[in-house]
C-alpha cells in the first residue's frame, strides 16, 4: 500500500477516534452549557489543530519516509516544519482539536477527556517514543531534545540542524 495512503488510513482510525469520535460521544451524552461567545473559538481551534496534524503527517511521509503509526515510523529524523517549534506537534494538534470541540459543543465533559488523555500522551512519549528515537537517531536526537520543548511550542524555531535547517 502506498505510503501516503497508509498514513491517511492510520489518521482516519487512531487520531480520528481519539480526537473526534470519543469526544463527540462524550459530548452527546451530556447537557451543553452556555459558554457564551467562547463557544465560537471552537472552530478556529479545531481547524488549526486539524491542519497542524495534517502538516505533520505530510512531513512524516515526505521527509521521514514513514507514517505516524508506531509500527510504520519514519525512516529519517523529522525535525522540520512544526517540529522545529515543539517536539510533539501531532499530540498538541489533537489536544487543540479536543479543546476546540469542548468549546464548540460547550462541554466540560470533553475537557475532562483532554485532561484524561494528556497524561497518557505524556507517558507514551516519555516511556516509548523518546527512548526509541534516542536509539534510532542517536546524538542528533539528543541535541534536538535539549533545544526543542516537549509540549509548549515556541514562536521562533528552536531547532536548526548542525549544518543548517533540518530536512
Amino acid at each position: 500500500m502506498p505510503l501516503l495512503l497508509r498514513a491517511l488510513l492510520f489518521t482516519l482510525i487512531v487520531p480520528t477516534t481519539v480526537g473526534v469520535l470519543v469526544p463527540w460521544w462524550v459530548a452527546s451524552h451530556g447537557m451543553p452549557e452556555d459558554w457564551g461567545l467562547l463557544r465560537y473559538l471552537g472552530w478556529p481551534a479545531i481547524v488549526a489543530g486539524a491542519a497542524s496534524y495534517l502538516v505533520c503527517v505530510r512531513d512524516f511521509v515526505v521527509r521521514g519516509r514513514g507514517t505516524p503509526n508506531p509500527l510504520d515510523p519514519p525512516r529519517h529524523f523529522v525535525a522540520s516544519g512544526l517540529y522545529r517549534h515543539v517536539r510533539n506537534p501531532m499530540y498538541v494538534s489533537i489536544g487543540l482539536v479536543i479543546l476546540g470541540e469542548a468549546a464548540l459543543w460547550q462541554s466540560r465533559a470533553v475537557l475532562l477527556v483532554l485532561l484524561f488523555l494528556w497524561p497518557l500522551f505524556h507517558l507514551f512519549v516519555t516511556r516509548y517514543e523518546e527512548p526509541h528515537l534516542r536509539t534510532v537517531f542517536g546524538a542528533e536526537y539528543e541535541d534536538y531534545l535539549r533545544r526543542v520543548p516537549r509540549w509548549v511550542p515556541r514562536l521562533r524555531p528552536a531547532w536548526r540542524a548542525p549544518d543548517g535547517p533540518s530536512a
